[in-house]
């Protein structure tokens, strides 16, 4: 299965990718909200985790477009951002992201979302699927 990560910081990045690894996703990276929209069409990601704060297009202005687009309207998104104070959770959900966790990333956190949103599938039963 396909991640793809929109996150300007490389640290943040590099930390998301190294725990989507271990448990065998295929993942993509990209380092504004821009350069996620152009990386949808050629990577078709099971899931996006997209910052919010990010340079050129954020996290917001990404969700939109997507939303707005028939191609990628049904793309599970999860909002990975520093944005924790009370209410933030409720008001990114209702600009269109599926999930939220909050930074620091807990990667148990992350886990519980990602498999809430991709339906309970593997990394690799989906590679078995295809051999």
């Amino acid at each position: 299965m396909k991640i793809l990560i929109a996150e300007d910081n490389p640290v943040n990045r590099e930390l998301l990718r190294e725990l989507l690894e271990l448990r065998g996703f295929e993942v993509f990276e990209a380092c504004n909200g821009q350069e996620a929209l152009e990386m949808i069409g050629q990577v078709c990601p099971d899931l996006l985790i997209l910052d919010l704060g990010m340079p050129i297009l954020d996290g917001f202005g990404a969700i939109r477009k997507i939303r707005a687009t028939p191609e990628t309207a049904q793309l599970p998104v999860l909002a990975a951002t520093a944005y924790a104070m009370r209410g933030d959770r409720d008001q990114v959900l209702k600009e269109g992201f599926d999930a939220y966790v909050s930074k620091p990333i807990n990667p148990t956190a992350l886990n519980q979302e990602i498999d809430r949103l991709i339906g309970g599938r593997k990394p690799d039963a989906t590679a078995a699927a295809k051999n």
